[in-house]
């Protein structure tokens, strides 16, 4: 039996092991659909702490319960490791590292090459490998391709690689990783159908493409769609405001139209993994093809300058009320990128922290699902805590920036106790007592 036919009829027969590489927001949802449809998983992790606390049926993420971790272990179907020596013994292995940008809006790739250099020590015939950390066109197979060369083994013949681009959204509660449907580009067509078995056993549709290429302009084309529609309201909300006329109603009001309008709501700036960090992979890979994409750069620069508004409008209302910034107590509610997650990655809030911090501005926080901030890559509050939310505690600001609106906030009690309040979200939109507090960026 040829290599290939081997592993699809093993994969069907669920007589394989996976490996996930990168156990966060995208790699454990994987470990476990893979272990929940009873495949034995080995997931690797750099972070010791990471797979301590996994091998201890412990969840660090808010909407993955623990318990379903722990029912892989007990049943023996999950493990966690930090020992990349053992990347030999899955059958099939899908890489889910981060892909963030270099200072200067540059791909930083080093977390790939690192992995694609890991895998080639230990790759074997019959192996599936499948990339699906977000990138630009061409990384598949310049980058683990050309890696995996070095072993002699052929690709299509004696292993199997593709690219399959994550899709998830934590926190929503309407998809997930079972039911939001899989995308799959090979190297081969051989690579391909691989690639095709083993994601059919555990998502409910997989959607095939004729490239890795392909494929890796899908998962960009998504993420662009929206960073150049939120631009556009963004954009639109800095108009409105300017001839006093609220964004949120005409936003509203578009969205009645049955066709040909998609809604999209501004906000205090781009945050997550994804929206702020992609559009820039494609901008960077375009040059190479000596094409300027200006759509892309023109959201970027407007997504970019929302921060700096907001601070404005602090500024603006502060001084409405004799206060400057400089010297104000600010309380930022809520530090995760979107409401009801404890991911702070690229948020928003931090950029504003960052900009409030550098004019003076005497900052706290509070967020029921973040309670201590740590050292990122452009960023360093890890001297913060989020502070209790008591009467007490918004009384002694000078104003309140809602900066995340979570569902377990009660506005209409901030607005009632708080002397100011800035609304980045519209999270203030049903309140009535109190509403000449409320100033709106």
């Amino acid at each position: 039996m040829i290599v290939k036919d081997s592993l699809i009829k093993n994969i069907q027969s669920r007589n394989v092991r996976v490996g996930v590489i990168g156990l966060g927001y995208v790699g454990l949802p994987l470990v476990l659909r893979f272990g929940e449809e009873h495949f034995t998983v080995i997931g690797f992790d750099v972070d010791a702490e990471k797979v301590r606390k996994l091998n201890a049926g412990q969840s660090y993420i808010r909407h993955i319960p623990a318990t379903r971790l722990q029912t892989l272990i007990k049943e023996k179907q999950f493990e966690a490791t930090a020992d990349f020596r053992r990347l030999s013994e899955p059958d099939c292995i899908i890489i889910c590292v981060p892909t963030p940008l270099t200072a200067k809006k540059d791909p930083d790739l080093q977390y790939i090459e690192k992995t694609a250099a890991a895998i080639s020590k230990t790759l074997r015939k019959g192996q599936l490998i499948s990339l699906e950390s977000t990138t630009y066109p061409g990384t598949t197979e310049e980058i683990l391709l050309e890696r995996f060369r070095t072993t002699g083994l052929e690709v299509g013949q004696d292993y199997f690689l593709v690219f399959s681009p994550e899709r998830e959204d934590p926190g929503n509660p309407k998809f997930s990783t079972r039911t939001i449907p899989k995308v799959v580009g090979g190297i081969t067509p051989d690579c391909l159908e691989a690639g095709k078995t083993l994601y059919s056993q555990v998502i409910d549709r997989v959607v095939t493409v004729s490239s890795t290429r392909a494929a890796e302009l899908v998962k960009l084309l998504e993420n662009i769609y929206r960073c150049v529609n939120i631009a556009l309201v963004n954009e639109l909300k800095l108009l409105a405001d300017r001839m006093n006329i609220d964004i949120w109603e005409v936003i509203e009001a578009a969205a009645t139209k049955p066709f040909g309008y998609t809604p999209f709501y501004p906000g205090p700036g781009l945050g997550g993994h994804c929206i702020p960090i992609d559009p820039f992979y494609l901008s960077w890979k375009a040059k190479e093809y000596d094409f300027s994409t200006r759509f892309i750069q023109l959201a970027g620069e407007v997504n970019t300058s929302i921060p700096y508004y907001v601070v404005d409008r602090i500024a603006a209302a502060l001084n409405d009320h004799s206060r400057a910034i400089r010297g104000s107590n600010v309380l930022v509610l809520g530090v995760a990128y979107k409401k009801d997650v404890d991911d702070v990655r690229e948020s928003p809030a931090l950029e504003i922290m960052e900009l409030l911090q550098h004019r003076g501005a005497i900052l706290s926080y509070h967020d029921p699902y973040i309670s201590q901030l740590h050292k990122m890559r452009a960023y360093d509050f890890s001297h913060m805590r989020s502070v209790e939310l008591t009467e007490q505690t918004l009384g002694q600001v000078d104003v309140v920036l809602i900066a995340t609106d979570h569902s377990s906030f009660d506005y209409q009690w901030i607005v009632d106790h708080a002397p100011l309040v800035l609304d980045t979200r519209n999270a203030t939109r049903t309140i009535t007592r109190g509403r000449e507090k409320i100033y709106r960026a």
